[in-house]
């Protein structure tokens, strides 16, 4: 395991010892979720992304256009 040091403003730094507080946690774990948190934002992200570059977009539009289609129907 790494050990880490930063630099926050001090009203960030009491916030995020509140919720910490509030939590039930230490720093360190609400550090190391909100961390885990974020990285899986940017998996996902990069992820779909990867898809979009590889994607057939004449094809994607086909499936939507067949979904509004059949919205209409349902609606009406």
């Amino acid at each position: 395991m790494s050990a880490l040091t930063i630099r926050l403003p001090d009203d960030t730094a009491l916030r995020l010892k509140q919720l910490a507080r509030a939590r039930g946690q230490r720093m360190n774990k609400l550090v190391e979720e909100l961390s885990a948190q974020a990285l899986a934002a940017w998996d996902t992200e990069n992820h779909f992304r990867a898809l979009a570059a590889t994607g057939n977009v004449s094809r994607a539009l086909a499936i939507l256009d067949r979904l509004d289609a059949r919205d209409g129907k349902s609606a009406g």
